[in-house]
């Protein structure tokens, strides 16, 4: 990782729930759509596990498709992560001037 890539592994469930709310992807899409947000891609290493932890959690599910998994929200998925998003701006709004 670059020294002036943030390191957002706090955030990367957040994102990885935020990204699929937007429609279905599979890991390589979601890599590269945090690539262009944070400006560095995150390894296979760090999504995988993240996605694995997720839908253990019940928060996104996986369909197969031959060697392809894409990974949706679950129900679950969306509340978590209305309360997410309401923790994230109670947290950082007027953070910044």
């Amino acid at each position: 990782m670059a020294a002036d890539c943030c390191d957002m592994r706090g955030m990367l469930s957040f994102l990885l729930l935020f990204l699929l709310s937007k429609k279905p992807m599979h890991g390589q899409q979601l890599a590269a759509e945090l690539g262009k947000r944070k400006g560095c891609r995150p390894s296979p290493g760090t999504i995988y596990p993240a996605l694995k932890a997720l839908k253990e959690a019940g928060l996104i599910a996986e369909k197969r498709q031959g060697k392809t998994i894409t990974y949706r929200l679950t129900p679950a998925g969306s509340r978590a992560l209305r309360v997410a998003k309401a923790r994230f701006c109670r947290t950082f709004t007027g953070l910044f001037p």
